[in-house]
Order: C-alpha cells, then sequence, then structure tokens
C-alpha cells in the first residue's frame, strides 16, 4: 500500500472465505489474486493444504503428511507461517491423539459460553443460588410445555 500497491485492497473477507462458497465473480478475482504470486497466496494456500490433517485416519499416514508439509512450509520464508508450524510441531502428539480419539470440547466451550453471557447480562446476582439456578434454567434444557 505504501508503495501505491492496492493489489489486495478490499480482498480481505476472499481470503476468509471457503472457496467452495464462492460465487462466480468472488472465484474469478480470487483465482486472479491467488495466482499473482504474492505472500498471501502462498500463506493462504498453506493453511488450506493444512486442513487435509483431519482427513486422515491412521497416525503413521498423518505424520508423513505433516512432516512433507512442515517442510514446505519451513522453506516458503514467510516467518509468521514458519512460527506457527513450528508451534504445530511442538504439539503434534496433541494434534495426532484426535485421530485415536476423534472428541472435542467445543460443548463445553459452548455452554461456557451461554454461561458467561448470563453471567453478564445480569450485570451480577445477589447470590450464587440465583447464578446457579438461572444457569440451569438456560442451559438444562429443560422441557417445560404443559403435559
Amino acid at each position: 500500500m505504501a508503495a501505491g500497491d492496492e493489489t489486495l485492497k478490499g480482498s480481505r473477507q476472499l481470503w476468509l472465505y471457503n472457496p467452495m462458497n464462492f460465487s462466480e465473480e468472488q472465484a474469478a478475482s480470487f483465482a486472479a489474486l491467488k495466482d499473482s504470486g504474492l505472500k498471501v497466496g502462498r500463506a493462504w494456500a498453506a493453511k488450506e493444504l493444512f486442513t487435509q490433517l483431519w482427513t486422515y485416519r491412521y497416525e503413521g499416514a498423518a505424520r508423513r503428511f505433516f512432516k512433507q508439509w512442515f517442510g514446505w512450509v519451513s522453506r516458503s520464508r514467510l516467518k509468521p507461517l514458519i512460527k506457527v508450524a513450528r508451534m504445530l510441531k511442538s504439539h503434534l502428539e496433541n494434534l495426532l491423539t484426535y485421530l485415536r480419539h476423534p472428541i472435542t470440547n467445543a460443548v463445553t466451550e459452548g455452554l461456557n459460553s451461554k454461561i458467561q453471557m448470563i453471567k453478564s447480562n445480569a450485570r451480577g446476582f445477589r447470590s450464587f443460588d440465583n447464578y446457579r439456578i438461572r444457569i440451569l434454567f438456560f442451559c438444562g434444557k429443560l422441557n417445560l410445555y404443559p403435559l
């Protein structure tokens, strides 16, 4: 931008969207951006390639894939991407655990988010019992319809 190059101007959402959801116009402009040889294109490609890790069912195959991906990213000369790749490598054993036990804590995080929303909407409770009752009411999936 400082040099007057406005190639990426207004393209932020294209890099964040799933390409499967693009309109024809968006797909054409994204393809042009992606193939323009910019660093952001290489970073996006690395991010998209990494998502394939979750499709593997066997730990050995996933390790081989990660080793290839890590090598490619390490040679990319993109310092922020290399930093992320090193962090992922340090946590590789935990990442591969997902292949053995495909369980996430998404439900727990969702409930925690709902509880935090209840707490902030109330702006404080007079007693813990009131707080607990409100959590049970909103998160307890109670069937309150008359019989």
